[in-house]
């Protein structure tokens, strides 16, 4: 532990923290600090930052505390403990964003198909809090679009990913050359292909009808976005700007 740099160490012992806490408040801890959609009553302003550090699971935690500390510590030793948190939880809260605003596109889009064929407000919101539905509804809105609107209403975020997606992309940008070695199979891949190449799944799973689990791959798009826009902002203007010192 005294190899790693102090902002890392202390977010890895908080997220530890919380995932342990989490395991005896069970839903209240998912109620209060997973990410909810905006405009469901759990929803909380305070849950764009305390999602980061929930997790669903100890394999969930595992990979995210072994990417922020893999990728995160150089990027920390470079920049600096205010300027490595800045990028940490701007990542964070992009990702949080680009995931509600792909729930309220599935929520408003089956909505509107809905609302012009004369179904009511109150009939979609029954749909929106129970998941059941007029058969009727059916005629205008496939069965597949009915339950992705109540799955993305009643969702709860969770997870440092889309931050972690953040320090991947910077990390591939600074260091490309860098060879990282894959576990399946056990072959070694500059991060310059490796970042992109994970993007483009999360691209093609965001967008497509075939899933590995409960993922929100948007969330992890918008870490990206984020992380690239800050990495390569910073690296046009390293010698102006002064604020980190």
């Amino acid at each position: 532990m005294n190899n790693i740099p102090e902002t890392i160490k202390q977010l890895l012992i908080i997220n530890v923290l919380f995932f342990i806490g989490s395991q005896f408040l069970g839903n209240f801890a998912n109620d209060l600090l997973a990410l909810h959609y905006f405009k469901n009553e759990k929803f909380i302003y305070s849950q764009m930052i305390t999602h980061m550090f929930m997790h669903g699971n100890f394999y969930h935690i595992l990979f995210n505390m072994f990417g922020l500390y893999m990728f995160g510590s150089p990027l920390e030793r470079m920049w600096g403990k205010k300027k490595f948190l800045f990028f940490y939880f701007s990542s964070g809260l992009g990702a949080a964003a680009l995931q509600l605003l792909f729930y309220h596109y599935q929520i408003s889009s089956v909505f509107s198909a809905l609302e012009m064929n004369g179904i009511s407000e109150s009939s979609f919101q029954n749909l929106l809090n129970t998941g059941s539905y007029n058969t009727s509804m059916l005629q205008y809105v496939g069965e597949e679009r009915l339950a992705s609107a109540y799955t993305s209403f009643n969702s709860s975020m969770v997870g440092a990913s889309g931050a972690i997606y953040g320090i991947l992309v910077a990390f591939a940008y600074t260091f490309p050359n860098s060879e990282l070695m894959l576990l399946f199979p056990p072959i070694p891949i500059k991060a310059k292909f490796l970042v992109p190449g994970l993007i483009l799944l999360d691209v093609f799973f965001g967008f497509s009808s075939f899933s590995l689990g409960p993922i929100a791959h948007f969330a992890h798009l918008g870490g990206a976005i984020i992380g690239f826009i800050m990495v390569y902002y910073w690296k046009k203007n390293q010698f102006n700007d002064k604020r980190w010192n």
